[in-house]
């Protein structure tokens, strides 16, 4: 969209703005979240520094941390933009209130700029401060300034020429008052509710659904009190769950950037801010406990575990090995204790163990999705985690074995006395066992082809046999009832 003709555009200098101009993210946040990912506990140093001023913050955040900028989401449209300008011939200078050594670092990566102009550990280089500095070196007029936000409102008023980057329609209409506006560049993402919609993952919420198992398996599905409270540990869960899971990809940046597919998801790409992640996290989690109130105390506790637990496998667990999926399986068998518990029924220790190994089976299989997709991209190891390519056959002799163990476990169940108090025809049960062999070893075999999604809840999700398993062993649930 010009709004000028190209031959009368200023060939002055042009100054381009960093965080949300050059970069589809904030510079300052993901050096924040970089200093918690190396260690959680000198979050708390945020505070001094605050004191001392947000310059003093910057200089100090950026001297604990690297940031691989390689991997930050650049604006495309812009930075190929600037590179026709410079093959023009014109000078581009970096003019950022992110502190100086990592708008160096970003400068020599481009490889774009003759010159930073950057927040030096005094002086924030932001609103009138860089108009300041501006003017000093290039005059009132001298230059042209690419920016994003309303604090670049003042630097246009006295530029030559206004470049615009994702602008809204009120920023647009005030800096079109103010300054010739040369050139702009229009957001071509999907919406902000759809990235919110897609960073809280509601189709994760599926595995919510497990807070019914207990109701299902105590055959209490007709009783509606119980039925409402399960209903309230499924929307309790749901949100805490997309709380994490936001926590998840915004600690989980740099990795998800490495990733041929999670590279795509809305904080990692850009697409949402971190401050509205962090805000996301927050609201989410605590609507989730809120809700939790209704319910007894033991489940508000497990919830408060779950919530301990995911936050400490998104923290430190998912990098260790095989123990990061042994805390997933826990916590998928940890919904249907607290199930249990939210309509105090007691859960057997065979549909515990049941769970434990069949959660086991699909976590191992979650690993060996992301290995086979990660080997089509030429790739030997998943980025954060300590998996690699020679890992395969373990895991999928691990993941395999644990499918069958469940299988086995319910046949035992099966076999027990505690069925004939809950079933008047139990030998029709043994049917279930053939129909869990055949989907436990088709969705490894099909693991092994690469044609399983990255998450096998996902994949199933999606797959036509999966669903007329299910259907089949509810079915002869009821007959055997």
């Amino acid at each position: 969209m010009n709004h000028l003709d190209p031959s009368l555009r200023s060939s002055k200098v042009l100054c381009v703005d960093l965080d949300g101009t050059l970069l589809a993210t904030d510079a300052l946040w993901e050096a924040v979240l970089a200093l918690f990912r190396q260690n959680p506990f000198s979050i708390m140093l945020l505070i001094p520094w605050v004191l001392r001023g947000k310059a003093f913050l910057k200089q100090q955040v950026s001297q604990r941390v690297v940031l691989d900028v390689a991997k930050l989401p650049y604006h495309a449209e812009v930075v190929e933009f600037l590179h026709q300008e410079r093959r023009k011939g014109r000078e581009l200078v970096l003019v950022t209130a992110t502190d100086r050594g990592i708008a160096e670092r970003i400068a020599r990566h481009t490889g774009l700029f003759g010159d930073v102009l950057a927040t030096d550990g005094k002086i924030n280089l932001r609103g009138l401060a860089k108009l300041q500095a501006l003017k000093h070196r290039y005059g009132d007029r001298g230059f042209v300034y690419m920016g994003n936000a309303p604090v670049d409102l003042p630097v246009w008023r006295h530029a030559d020429e206004a470049i615009l980057v994702h602008p809204s329609s009120r920023l647009l209409k005030e800096a079109s008052r103010v300054v010739n506006v040369g050139h702009v560049f229009q957001r071509q993402t999907r919406g902000r509710l759809i990235s919110i919609l897609s960073a809280i993952r509601i189709h994760q919420w599926i595995k919510n659904l497990l807070v019914f198992v207990p109701l299902i398996a105590g055959h209490k599905v007709a009783n509606l009190p119980l039925l409402a409270g399960a209903g309230i540990a499924f929307g309790a869960f749901s949100l805490c769950a997309s709380g994490v899971y936001v926590l998840n990809d915004l600690l989980d940046l740099e990795v998800d950037r490495a990733h041929p597919t999670k590279r795509n998801r809305p904080f990692a790409s850009g697409k949402l801010g971190i401050p509205t992640g962090i805000l996301l996290a927050g609201l989410l989690t605590l609507s989730g406990f809120s809700i939790a109130i209704m319910l007894p105390r033991r489940f508000f506790a497990i919830l408060g575990l779950y919530v301990g637990l995911t936050t400490a496998y998104s923290v430190y667990l998912k990098r260790i090995v095989t123990l990061d999926v042994i805390a997933l399986a826990g916590l998928y068998t940890l919904r249907i204790f607290a199930g249990g518990e939210a309509i105090r029924i007691t859960i057997s220790a065979w549909l515990l163990a049941f769970s434990m190994f069949l959660f086991l089976s699909l976590a191992f299989l979650k690993r060996c999705s992301e290995l086979y997709l990660l080997r089509g991209y030429d790739k030997g190891h998943v980025e954060g985690r300590g998996y690699r390519e020679a890992d395969l056959a373990s895991l999928t002799n691990l993941g395999a074995a644990s499918g069958y163990i469940s299988v086995l476990v319910l046949a035992l169940y099966i076999n027990s006395s505690q069925v004939t108090g809950l079933y008047t025809h139990p030998e029709v049960l043994w049917l279930t066992c053939p129909l869990l062999l055949y989907w436990v070893s088709r969705i490894w075999l099909k693991a092994g082809r690469g044609e399983v999604h990255d998450d096998p809840v996902i994949f199933a999700l999606k797959d036509k046999l999966s669903y007329a398993v299910g259907v089949g062993v509810a079915l002869l649930m009821i007959l055997a009832i």
